[in-house]
């Protein structure tokens, strides 16, 4: 069993990355920007909404506040002053969500502030504390989605704070289980079929191949196909068929 999730909602204004609604066919968890890397109000309104109509679970991506650089530069940012704007942006997404009838059901954090979480104590605690803070109508804290092996793992554990482990079948591995750094060359992969095939490694066997050719442990509940990426619903097409013709059961983790 498998859940697959993908970056929405990440336009601004008249600017517009991706085409949600088609993903939105074929995920089943809708990582929703929440504002700070991407995403308004009306672009968050109107993912929500479609969300709910297709039962797609509802995550608030929550990032650094960087718009200009899309989340992706990482920020020396107070933990109290980090904390206090991840505790915002869930809270705007959820409520949101909830006026289109859904929920924020789970907390995913967004590139730098994703990278950064998985290795810094520090910065993993602000995310992890801000989570705590928030808690939903149904009394307990939101999963947050991770790297496996991360620091945010541990450290959430001490807030009372789930975690999900993920992989990304679109991305490039290094040899100790993290995500080779954008700025690299094939950091992104984009043929539908070498993407496939390694979400179903991923899935059945818990497997990655690196860039070195050493097979990498990543026992993870869920998929990652980025929304931003050229060609991402031909990727996320091919990624549920193949999951599918292997067995593997696709389901939302929250």
């Amino acid at each position: 069993m498998i859940d697959l999730n993908a970056d929405l909602g990440e336009g601004f204004g008249v600017w517009r990355l991706g085409d949600d609604l088609a993903l939105l066919d074929v995920v089943t968890s809708a990582n929703v920007a929440c504002g700070f890397h991407a995403g308004d109000p009306l672009i968050i309104r109107r993912t929500c909404a479609a969300a709910v109509d297709r039962g797609v679970t509802i995550g608030a991506q929550v990032s650094y506040r960087d718009l200009a650089g899309f989340g992706r530069r990482e920020m020396e940012v107070d933990p109290e002053e980090l904390c206090a704007e991840v505790l915002y942006q869930i809270s705007a997404v959820d409520g949101i969500a909830r006026a289109m009838g859904g929920m924020v059901s789970y907390v995913k954090p967004h590139g730098a502030l994703y990278n950064r979480a998985c290795r810094d104590v520090e910065q993993a605690q602000a995310v992890a504390a801000a989570v705590s803070d928030y808690i939903p109508s149904a009394g307990r804290p939101l999963p947050v989605l991770t790297l496996p092996g991360s620091v945010l793992h541990g450290v959430a554990a001490g807030y009372g704070v789930p975690t999900v482990s993920e992989s990304f079948a679109d991305r490039a591995y290094t040899p100790s289980g993290t995500l080779v750094p954008r700025s690299e060359p094939g950091a992104v992969l984009h043929d539908p079929d070498e993407v496939a095939a390694r979400a179903v490694r991923m899935a059945r066997e818990g497997t990655v191949t690196a860039v070195d050719g050493t097979e990498v442990r990543i026992d993870a509940r869920s998929v990652c196909v980025h929304g931003d990426t050229p060609g991402a619903v031909a990727l996320a097409e091919a990624v549920r068929k193949a999951l599918t013709g292997a067995g593997v059961t696709i389901e939302a983790f929250a």
